[in-house]
């Protein structure tokens, strides 16, 4: 792994650089009208980049799936229905300043979107976007990043990480894609200067967070699958609403629904919507029956996709540990906590 500096003076020059060559910036935005919060938005130059604030209050997901987009339309005529083709919007862009967390996540669903069926407008995307990580001091209480395998400093999923130090940034080159965006821009970057200064970040950090919560021991996916019906999910599952915030602000997340809407008499569009298996009307059949016709196995469900079922298909957990769910609960379900409620239980 190759090492550099990037001054704040040339990063301001190093986004008006890739500007210049046509390419999208994307990176955390400080939102008034949301008290502040950042969110990650479209930038025209490092000004408007919030790079010291805390984790966007929405995740990285909706640059690779949108909340809604458009798969294909199609117009009836007497010959039939004729098809029409939506090529994926997916414009050549670098996302800078993400949050390890976001940054992991991407790489997380890859093995969903590819798994029985390539999701082309998904892949689309992933192969047009270079990811600029950004190191993490720790949010606060509810990060619990380091539990579930990775870190603050992890570099998984991006193609360069930075780390604030003193002056700028100490810069790290993860794959072919981050190197080949340093050497467009070489004159930008110099030889790395604090080192020990980034290690130090690093090291701090991982021990802020890993206070938070106790790694998830190996055994969490066979005792969950062993214990479906345990009285635990009921009594964690009482604060749940059923609104579906956790799943709109949470990185891992990715249930959709499709529809077909009319636009006029002879036409339309088939679309997808983000969707949730915490709402009632997730599983209603068109019998009327329903599954899970009650919020607590609406809950289980979502604890056990995360930490059981995604594992033993896939080998890992469907998580990165932000902790959004847990700011954004209006009824107070807190993950982290549940996490080390399961872990006791798991023993």
């Amino acid at each position: 792994m190759t090492a550099h500096h990037l001054s704040r003076k040339e990063l301001a020059s190093w986004v008006a650089d890739l500007r210049g060559r046509g390419l999208r910036v994307v990176g955390p935005v400080e939102e008034p009208s949301r008290g502040g919060a950042a969110a990650y938005r479209e930038v025209s130059s490092a000004d408007e980049l919030a790079l010291g604030g805390g984790l966007p209050a929405r995740s990285l997901k909706e640059q690779f799936l949108p909340p809604t987009e458009v798969l294909f339309g199609f117009r009836r005529s007497r010959d039939g229905v004729e098809l029409i083709d939506t090529p994926p919007r997916a414009l050549a862009t670098v996302l800078l300043g993400v949050r390890p967390c976001d940054a992991a996540a991407p790489e997380l669903l890859d093995r969903v979107m590819g798994w029985d069926y390539r999701d082309e407008p998904w892949f689309a995307r992933r192969e047009a976007t270079t990811v600029v990580a950004l190191a993490c001091p720790g949010v606060d209480e509810s990060c619990f990043c380091t539990a579930v395998g990775l870190g603050p400093d992890d570099s998984r999923g991006a193609d360069l990480v930075l780390t604030p130090v003193k002056g700028g940034y100490h810069v790290d080159v993860v794959t072919p894609k981050g190197e080949a965006l340093v050497a467009a821009s070489s004159a930008r970057f110099a030889a790395p200067k604090h080192a020990e200064a980034a290690a130090e970040f690093h090291r701090a950090a991982r021990e802020k967070v890993e206070r938070n919560v106790p790694r998830v021991g190996e055994g969490m996916a066979a005792w969950l699958a062993g214990n479906f019906e345990h009285e635990v999910f009921s009594r964690l599952a009482l604060r749940c609403h059923g609104c579906g915030a956790c799943a709109a602000v949470c990185p891992t997340c990715h249930c959709f629904d499709i529809v077909d809407e009319p636009e006029g008499l002879f036409g339309g569009v088939r679309r997808r919507n983000w969707d949730t298996c915490q709402t009632a009307v997730f599983t209603l059949h068109g019998s009327g029956h329903n599954p899970r016709p009650e919020q607590n196995s609406r809950f289980r469900q979502r604890v056990m996709h995360k930490f059981s079922i995604f594992p033993r298909r896939f080998g890992e957990t469907l998580c990165t540990g932000c902790g959004r769910c847990a700011r954004a609960c209006p009824g107070g379900v807190d993950l982290p906590e549940i996490v080390r409620d399961l872990e006791e239980l798991v023993g």
